[in-house]
């Protein structure tokens, strides 16, 4: 069996961030391989890992990455499955952490650059978890390239139906928010201070009408200029910090 077929099999993630933040995680890996014409300490670094968690480390020729998007930078670990929570395992990260609830419910990002970057903000702005669907939603080796490895480490429930995933968060208490154009209410004007999850929606046609129905707020991002809406990814950090701003205020 050569290099090629050998890498077709099984799920893979690539680039350093990727490969360095699987290993490091605990993640399920099966083999780390490496371009054995391009060494450096960032390539020694992952070897390392791998070696110290019993990993198998392979070097191989540049075909073996010719199927893969660019900016793999010579680098590709084949992986277990993601791991999953659900909602119950959900709710119990912030109490554990002494922390107000705050989530993210994507709905319908199909474009896996933009949910990457959502994640990578997600985990490093400390929210609990992300809710999305498990149709109509960017997956894959992409999403975790642009997340920078962060999906290794953001919990992540995968659910049917998202109108049932609110419903379960409102009765809990959480307050649902979503960001709209139309808007009256400034997104710095809310208090986001309470238990809550924002909604952000895809990338041509925002929240479904359907999903709107089970917001509770609404806020704008102020379009001072020509173009009339922000990048998801954009929208989503701006929302994320100034939960993070309101809190570390209080």
């Amino acid at each position: 069996m050569n290099d090629q077929r050998q890498r077709v099999s099984g799920q893979w993630l690539y680039g350093v961030n990727s490969a360095r933040e699987a290993l490091r995680s605990g993640r399920i890996v099966y083999e780390v391989c490496l371009h054995r014409g391009r060494t450096d300490r960032i390539r020694d670094e992952i070897a390392a890992l791998a070696v110290r968690r019993g990993v198998r480390v392979r070097y191989v020729e540049r075909s073996f990455f010719s199927e893969f998007p660019k900016g793999h930078q010579g680098v590709a670990v084949r992986v277990g499955p993601e791991r999953m929570v659900d909602l119950e395992e959900l709710f119990s990260i912030s109490s554990r952490k002494g922390e107000q609830p705050f989530y993210l419910i994507v709905d319908g990002v199909e474009d896996p650059r933009n949910l990457g970057s959502i994640i990578r903000t997600a985990e490093v702005a400390g929210v609990h978890g992300l809710i999305l669907q498990k149709r109509r939603v960017a997956s894959g080796e992409t999403v975790a390239k642009a997340s920078a490895g962060a999906v290794e480490y953001l919990p992540v429930v995968r659910v049917s139906n998202i109108k049932h995933a609110m419903r379960e968060l409102s009765a809990r208490g959480v307050t649902i928010y979503s960001a709209e154009a139309e808007a009256e209410e400034l997104y710095w004007s809310a208090d986001l201070t309470v238990p809550l999850a924002f909604v952000v929606g895809s990338e041509g046609k925002g929240i479904r009408t359907t999903v709107k129905r089970y917001c509770d707020h609404v806020v704008r991002i102020p379009v001072l200029g020509r173009i009339n809406s922000l990048n998801v990814s954009v929208a989503a950090g701006i929302l994320v910090y100034e939960v993070v701003r309101q809190r570390m205020s209080r």
